[in-house]
Order: C-alpha cells, then sequence, then structure tokens
C-alpha cells in the first residue's frame, strides 16, 4: 500500500466510527500522510450568546483535522495536548475549513498545526501534540 493509500484507507476506517464530526455535518475534504482537511458549516445550534460560532466548535474542527492528519499512518495515535487561538469570530453559514499540517513526527510523538478559516481568512490557529499509542487504524 503507497502512503496516499494507507492515508485513504486509514481515514476510511476512523471515518466510520467518528459519530462526533459526522454528526456534526463535518467532511473530509482531503487527507494525505501527514495531512488533513475538514470543513464544517456553522449551524444555529453553534451559536454562542454573541450570536458567534461558539469557540468550543471551532476546536472540535480542528481537533477532528488533526486527528485525521495524524492518523495518516495508519497507527493509533491521539491527542495529548491541544491549544487554540482565536483571532476572528465566524458567523451563522459560514463555512470553516480546517487545514491541519504535520510540523515533526519522530517516535510516538508529533506536533501538528491546524488553522481554521472563513473564505480564506484564518479565524484560528490550533497545535496538537500527539503520541502513538500503539495498533493499527486498517
Amino acid at each position: 500500500m503507497t502512503p496516499d493509500e494507507l492515508a485513504h484507507a486509514s481515514a476510511e476506517a476512523m471515518w466510520s466510527a467518528d459519530t462526533a464530526s459526522r454528526g456534526l455535518g463535518m467532511e473530509i475534504i482531503e487527507v494525505a500522510p501527514g495531512r488533513a482537511t475538514l470543513t464544517m458549516t456553522v449551524g444555529d445550534a453553534m451559536l454562542n450568546g454573541h450570536a458567534i460560532a461558539h469557540g468550543g466548535y471551532i476546536f472540535t474542527l480542528a481537533d477532528s483535522a488533526f486527528a485525521f492528519a495524524c492518523n495518516s499512518y495508519g497507527e493509533r495515535t491521539v491527542a495529548v495536548h491541544c491549544s487554540i487561538s482565536f483571532i476572528k469570530s465566524a458567523a451563522k453559514g459560514d463555512r470553516l475549513v480546517a487545514t491541519a499540517r504535520e510540523v515533526s513526527r519522530s517516535g510516538r510523538s508529533g506536533i501538528y498545526d491546524v488553522s481554521v478559516a472563513v473564505d480564506g481568512n484564518v479565524i484560528a490557529e490550533f497545535r496538537g501534540h500527539s503520541r502513538t499509542i500503539g495498533g493499527s487504524i486498517v
């Protein structure tokens, strides 16, 4: 299996069990070794008391993109630490695009950055640290 085939097979296996991401209306746009792009549209139930996208939903989208990127090698990998900086707000109906990329991967540890954008404008930056826990996804 090529690295791209493994990344796609890993994403398919994870997606089939990922009721959280699917339930929020996320879609996988792209997956490759160490990379993933997911989208989600901000709906009514995702708005906070200021009528803007609740940061928890933006974080969840970024975390899902991170998960698909760090699991793209076929090994079960989980988050050990994540942080996010919110730059701009998002509104109802906005299509959020989270693009994850691998920064480093060594042994069982990895670091991934995820940019979340609306119409090409970055609204949040997320950094996730991963740990491979053993076992195959596919």
